[in-house]
């Protein structure tokens, strides 16, 4: 048995940058077990499994560990995936999902706009065992989301010059840790780690904007930012707070394609 596979390379404009996902669109649902395996042997950040339904299409996203509940990058690279290599033809593509639907729409200028589910973050009060020594660093406060934690730092350089534990992050009852502050090229930046979901540190995450677009309307009143994601391979993304949505505009790219050979 063969399954398609496509390695896109998401919120990037160029091959070798951004975030990459295999996308592996199906006629029907594989065991999870066999799924996780295949994610497991993929080793990215996402794998994504798309089939049809009805008109519209279902995505489920695995780490190389774990099934999560949403994923900015590999929803992006589907859509890449069904608009310039698999003849979708309408303006508009929607995915049903664990965190309801999606849509993802292709822009005039080649680049792609996701809209998905605000996340508004509120401080957390408590202290976070093995937050401040996994990060070596003391924050005011704390806040968290749906899914992760989340810092702000002083300035870009702090954001940049953070030397994780993982060891101390992976055992944080979270799925991660976002940390934040205002940027020079963009009006903020941020990096993601995610050890609990077996990846250290996520090169470009679309849905942890779910949950920085709102602080930072909290922080300065506006609702369009310029954002980028700080890692060896760098992300760029255009967020907009539009009531209890988050719209991220970003581009996508295509590494490789093949087929998956199962037992």
């Amino acid at each position: 048995m063969t399954i398609p596979v496509f390695q896109v390379d998401a919120f990037t404009h160029s091959i070798f940058s951004g975030n990459p996902a295999a996308i592996c669109p199906i006629p029907s649902w594989l065991p999870e077990d066999i799924m996780q395996r295949v994610a497991m042997e993929n080793n990215l950040a996402e794998t994504a499994f798309v089939v049809p339904e009805g008109e519209d299409y279902h995505i489920r996203w695995f780490t190389p560990t774990v099934e999560v509940a949403l994923c900015g990058h590999a929803t992006l690279a589907a859509a890449f995936v069904f608009f310039e290599h698999l003849g979708y033809q309408r303006p508009l593509i929607r995915f049903n999902s664990k965190s309801g639907w999606l849509t993802v729409e292709r822009n005039p200028d080649g680049r792609y706009t996701l809209d998905f589910p605000a996340d508004p973050p509120a401080i957390h009060p408590d202290p976070v065992p093995g937050l401040l020594e996994g990060l070596g660093v003391s924050p005011r406060d704390i806040w968290r989301g749906k899914f992760d934690f989340m810092v702000e730092l002083e300035n870009e350089e702090a954001v940049a010059a953070l030397r994780p534990d993982f060891r101390s992050l992976s055992g944080i009852k979270s799925r991660g840790i976002l940390v934040t502050a205002r940027g020079k090229e963009a009006d903020f930046v941020s990096r993601c780690f995610f050890p609990q979901s077996g990846i250290d540190e996520d090169p470009v995450t679309g849905s942890a904007h779910c949950l920085l677009t709102p602080y930072w309307t909290q922080k300065t009143g506006k609702q369009h930012f310029k954002a980028i994601q700080w890692s060896a391979r760098k992300g760029w993304l255009d967020c907009q707070l539009a009531g209890d949505r988050v719209r991220m505009s970003g581009s996508a790219t295509l590494f490789l394609k093949g087929e998956i050979y199962l037992p």
